[in-house]
């Protein structure tokens, strides 16, 4: 029986991926477009990694060069900037996750564990009105396979009883390392090989 679901954040609560996209685009509008487009591609394709390895991928895979730990927070502030206040409107909520979230916060111990800084993650969660429907809210620097770890040594959750639902396959490798069952959400990439939902009905789930 499942009694514990840890969600990931973006793109399963909040459709914050456009917005984020286009901050990238304008956190690096100064370099060649070919290289943005890169770095595009790769936050695209890595929806569960946080902005600060997203950061150091783009100057030091995409320009091969490199850049302090305090230039990654100059530019992961920057970033913020650009996002924060935007994703506080409720306009980004999917409303099929919200549902089943406050039909059921008390049916199951629900958790947030987030690629998104963690800061403006607690931020815009209390702007949504969010926080209380979540035993606890987390997310980076930390990577997120440490955060499931934390939340399942110290809340003593058994690991047959605990799933992750996520949109990218970063969210799988983190629930993988945790031992705990993946469920796929929003991104049809991950239909095939894995658990799936496609609507918040959970039947099935418990």
């Amino acid at each position: 029986m499942i009694k514990n679901i840890i969600f990931d954040f973006d793109g399963v609560i909040l459709d914050s991926v456009p917005v984020k996209t286009e901050a990238f685009k304008k956190l690096f509008a100064s370099f060649d477009n070919s290289s943005v487009d890169k770095l595009i591609a790769y936050h695209l394709q890595n929806g569960g990694k946080s902005r600060y390895l997203k950061i150091e991928y783009f100057f030091k895979e995409v320009l091969n060069k490199h850049i302090s730990e305090n230039e990654i927070l100059e530019y992961a502030d920057k970033y913020s900037s650009l996002t924060k206040e935007e994703l506080s409107k409720s306009k980004y909520l999917i409303k099929d996750t919200v549902s089943f979230i406050q039909k059921n916060f008390q049916n199951y111990n629900l958790h947030v564990a987030s690629g998104a800084d963690e800061k403006d993650l607690k931020y815009i969660c209390e702007s949504l009105d969010l926080n209380r429907y979540f035993l606890s809210v987390h997310g980076s620097p930390i990577p997120k396979d440490d955060l499931i770890k934390d939340i399942l040594v110290n809340n003593k959750y058994l690991t047959e009883e605990t799933i992750l639902i996520g949109d990218s396959i970063n969210d799988f490798t983190a629930a993988e390392k945790n031992h705990i069952v993946f469920y796929g959400y929003n991104n049809t990439l991950l239909k095939e090989d894995h658990n799936y939902i496609d609507h918040f009905d959970f039947i099935g789930l418990v």
